[in-house]
């Protein structure tokens, strides 16, 4: 059985919802030049500027495969445990379906967990050369391992979905959706860096919104789950793209 319309969607919107997270967005920038090694003197110089451009990509292309690599490893391991549980796939779904709800609610403000608040910083290694792609790769999958406050909710949510409703390597599949609705974004400020930088400090009084919409979200998930009616949000999903024939494409997945 191939992953449904809705889980596709629902994922790649977790993953844009991350990224334009309060605690995410506005610290792009900073992160695509620590990882670059790129100053604003070098952007600003006619000469050096397209290297640094260049420079500022790849690291964070790097970036990107390295955080991916550990979400969908997480996902693959969702999966496995899911169907070492599928006897008890029903019960499983309700109680990730109530931690999902939960989820949401800490989004909103209802209340205040400290493990999703405590920022688990993994120091960089001095053998370490900023600059260099192989460098970024390494944080990159070390910043999925300690960035618990933004990705904390919404991943978790994902990885109750891909455990209650997938196999292991539709797990993965639904954690790599997941990692390209974060990582689009993310190489679209880094191939822009530079202007990027004037449009992120404009419209970063306005995220909060973005934890509100992912906290409603969330809940919206978590009920469905609990009470079993992803299966009717799958079911519109088909009709709703029938006529691109999205039956077929599920084939492939």
């Amino acid at each position: 059985m191939g992953i449904g319309f809705i889980f596709v969607i629902s994922t790649f919107f977790a993953g844009i919802l991350t990224f334009l997270a309060p605690c995410t967005l506005p610290l792009v920038p900073a992160y695509l030049g620590f990882i670059s090694g790129v100053d604003q003197e070098e952007l600003k110089n006619p000469i050096t500027a397209r290297q640094a451009r260049r420079k500022i990509f790849l690291n964070g292309l790097a970036f990107v495969v390295g955080f991916s690599s550990v979400f969908i490893a997480f996902g693959v391991l969702a999966g496995f445990v899911g169907q070492a549980l599928a006897p008890y796939r029903v019960w499983l779904a309700r109680f990730g379906g109530g931690l999902v709800i939960i989820f949401g609610l800490f989004m909103l403000g209802f209340f205040k967990l400290k493990f999703f608040q405590d920022n688990k910083r993994i120091p960089v290694p001095k053998w370490l050369t900023l600059g260099k792609p192989s460098s970024s790769l390494f944080i990159g999958g070390t910043f999925a391992l300690g960035w618990t406050p933004c990705v904390g909710p919404i991943l978790g949510s994902v990885l109750l979905l891909a455990g209650t409703s997938a196999t292991a390597l539709q797990g993965g599949l639904l954690l790599a959706i997941f990692s390209l609705g974060l990582a689009i974004p993310f190489l679209l400020i880094a191939l822009v860096f530079y202007r990027a930088m004037k449009y992120i400090d404009a419209i970063s009084k306005y995220l909060k919104w973005v934890s509100i919409i992912g906290g409603v979200f969330l809940i919206i998930l978590g009920v469905l789950l609990m009470t079993d009616n992803f299966g009717l949000l799958i079911q519109y999903g088909y009709n709703l793209l029938k006529f691109i024939n999205y039956d077929r494409l599920l084939d492939y997945l």
